[in-house]
């Protein structure tokens, strides 16, 4: 499922060809995408002007000219492409004045497409927590969300409620840069550890959205590129094979239906983590989340 770097890559490719432009026409051809009667869908975009394109965690967020947000959420196949002849499974279809489209494409239809009312978007934004490339987000505030659940640490990256964008990818990364294991009670993760990982998973996020995100399958740019990111994952896939800090072979552990990938060397064993080495991550200025 895309991720916070890959809908910061779409939103950014979007921004540079939709704002001004009005659509004419909107054909909802799978309407198991869309939230919502069709009809009220439809008459909520036609004939407006999309503003800007931007993101809210993995959701691409469009705004239009009367302030309401289309809000994007890709899934697992969810595609959003600038021509109908690069789409396979069309399922909504944007159909502009000036003669052009945008075709959301989405193969296994788990996307969802919903408008948002000014005062409905920001109740439904307030739902997420923060962005983890904002300002606001400091290390000592992700040591604040981690003390206060006994959760494995990877699944409290993921909750959506406690940190937006972060999916299994990026946790991975950011717990194999940051040297915390992916089953540790995030509440043991002290304050150093903590300053650690907040800064790898910034480093990972930044580095992943310059690469254009990671296509393991399905991710495609707005221009229908693939992602870039894929070779410099160090942890996530790489079952069996060497860790690239110290040799010692990444293993697989599935928990709560979903995998995760670590060096018991680097990472320790998810239990203590005095026995975490400590590493630095150079800091990096951050980036503001951009949704409109």
């Amino acid at each position: 499922m895309p991720e916070l770097p890959e809908a910061e890559t779409i939103a950014r490719g979007l921004n540079r060809i939709l704002p001004g432009r009005a659509v004419r026409r909107v054909s909802v051809l799978r309407e198991d995408v869309v939230d919502g009667p069709r009809d009220g869908f439809v008459a909520a975009v036609e004939g407006k002007c999309f503003n800007a394109a931007g993101r809210r965690g993995k959701n691409v967020v469009l705004s239009l000219g009367d302030s309401s947000r289309l809000v994007v959420n890709l899934g697992m196949t969810g595609r959003l492409l600038p021509e109908l002849s690069r789409s396979t499974h069309p399922a909504v279809l944007f159909q502009m004045q000036d003669g052009g489209c945008l075709v959301y494409d989405d193969a296994r239809r788990f996307g969802r497409l919903a408008i948002l009312a000014a005062p409905e978007w920001r109740r439904w934004s307030r739902t997420l927590g923060p962005e983890p490339l904002a300002r606001s987000f400091t290390g000592r505030r992700l040591h604040g969300i981690l003390a206060r659940s006994r959760s494995p640490v990877r699944n409290l990256l993921l909750d959506q409620k406690r940190i937006a964008g972060i999916g299994n990818i990026y946790a991975v990364e950011a717990l194999w840069a940051g040297r915390v294991h992916p089953r540790a009670p995030a509440n043991s993760v002290g304050p150093r550890s903590a300053a650690r990982l907040h800064r790898a998973l910034r480093k990972v996020l930044r580095n992943a959205i310059q690469a254009r995100g990671t296509t393991l399958r399905d991710y495609r740019t707005a221009e229908g590129m693939e992602g870039g990111f894929g070779p410099a994952l160090r942890a996530y896939g790489r079952a069996g094979q060497p860790c690239v800090r110290c040799r010692t072979t990444i293993r697989r552990i599935v928990f709560t239906g979903r995998p995760a990938y670590y060096c018991r060397r680097c990472q320790g064993s998810g239990h203590d983590l005095r026995s975490v080495h400590p590493m630095a991550v150079p800091s990096t200025r951050p980036r503001e989340g951009s949704a409109p």
